[in-house]
Parts: structure tokens; sequence; C-alpha cells
């Protein structure tokens, strides 16, 4: 698994995703989160900053997170309630903790991280080994938007602005994908590589953990999934029945 998010990626972390991570912007995502963990503890793979995990705690979900970069996780132990998240240094595919959770998750695409098929496959295998009969693997992926790369394109941009240019180069026959970051002020360029994973590889995956496919929708607020509107929130439910 890749780690890019060390030193100024991690310090200015926060800043970059401000624009997903007010109040308003995470509530829908936490409410399921909070319904889905039942009562029950949370675990979060790639928890990083605590961005999810921090107010997902405060509404009373026991939170616990697997995190493979330090320099994220001392920005967690710098918020409000950050230090009293157990936390574990390790690659989301093979780190494990103590104990058993009601919701095991994973969003903003980081599945993509992993950018072997076989790290993604023991991803969802540490997920499922981590959930108790009948708890929640929930997953925030999405495919990538392959209508707007025309043939001969060397590149899909995804941000234009004033003070940070990005784009996509991919190569698809591999299922990789490089995300290009240019920021302009500072004139630094960071490239970012990922494995996209289409939605019958994941429920794939799913299945060879033991899970099974429970609700896909198109975004947090349970909006059907359509040709233009495609399905980023997965969840799996590992079975209940003894083995």
């Amino acid at each position: 698994m890749q780690n890019v998010f060390t030193g100024d990626v991690a310090a200015r972390y926060d800043e970059d995703c401000a624009s997903i991570s007010t109040e308003e912007a995470l509530s829908p995502m936490l409410d399921v989160l909070q319904e889905l963990a039942g009562g029950g503890a949370a675990l979060e793979f790639a928890i990083g900053t605590g961005r999810v995990g921090v107010p997902l705690a405060a509404r009373g979900v026991p939170v616990s997170g697997i995190e493979l970069s330090e320099d994220m996780v001392a920005e967690l132990r710098r918020k409000p309630g950050g230090r009293d998240l157990p936390v574990v240094i390790g690659d989301m595919a093979t780190t494990t903790v103590d104990g058993t959770y009601s919701l095991v998750y994973l969003v903003f695409n980081t599945l993509s991280n992993l950018i072997e098929q076989d790290e993604q496959v023991a991803c969802f295998a540490n997920a499922a080994a981590h959930l108790a009969p009948g708890g929640t693997f929930v997953i925030e992926q999405g495919e990538p938007d392959l209508r707007r790369f025309p043939p001969g394109a060397l590149a899909v941009p995804f941000e234009i602005g004033d003070e940070h240019l990005g784009f996509d180069t991919y190569d698809l026959v591999a299922q990789q994908l490089t995300s290009h970051h240019y920021r302009v002020g500072d004139r630094e360029l960071l490239a970012s590589h990922h494995r996209w994973v289409w939605f019958g590889e994941l429920d794939l995956m799913a299945r060879l953990a033991g899970l099974r496919l429970q609700d896909r929708w198109a975004d947090w607020h349970r909006t059907a999934p359509d040709n233009d509107h495609t399905g980023t929130v997965s969840i799996y439910v590992k079975d209940s029945r003894p083995a």
C-alpha cells in the first residue's frame, strides 16, 4: 500500500478537505454509520486525521482505527477528542486489532490506495475478520467516469482552480490511474497512484470474504444509482449463521 499522506500532505489534509468536512456535508454519512453501528463499536480503516471518526465518536459510537501514516494520526491527536480514539499504525489490508465490531467502514475512495488486486481482496477479508456475525462493512468507492476519457486523450481534469490543478491519467488495461496534483502557489507536483474497482468486482471480493451485498447507493442520502449517478456507497453484511 502506498503512503503519500506524510509531511505537508498530512499537515494540510484537513484544509484541503474542508468543503467535505463541514457538519452539513458529514451529517448524512454520520447518520448512516451511527445507524449501522446499532449501538455497537465501529472500526475505521484508514482513519487518517479523524475527519469522520472524531465526529462519529462524538455521537456516542465507540470508534477505533487503523492508519498507515503516523503523520495523519498526529493530526488526529491534535483535535478535541482525538486522543480518545484507539488507533493502530499499519496497513488496513493486513493489520488487526483486538475485539470484534458491529461496523467496519472505509470511505472517500480509499480502497483504491491499495494498488494491487490481492491487497484489495485482503482488505475485504480483514474487514470480515473484525466483524461480529451480522456486522456491516461499509465502503465508499466510486468507479471512474470513463465516459469523460475519449480515445487518444492523455488525461482528464478533476479540478481546475486558481491554486490547484488536478488531472487523472489512466491505464485502462491494468485498472490503474494516477492523480496528478499541481499546487500553483507552491509550484509543487504530487502524484498518487490508485487501482479502481468495478462494482461487480467489489461484490465478488465481498463474497470471497463471506460478506453479502445489502444495499448500494449513489450517495449518503441513499439515492438510487443510475447511469449518471453510479453507486459510491456499498453496504455488505457478514453472515450471522454459524460457520
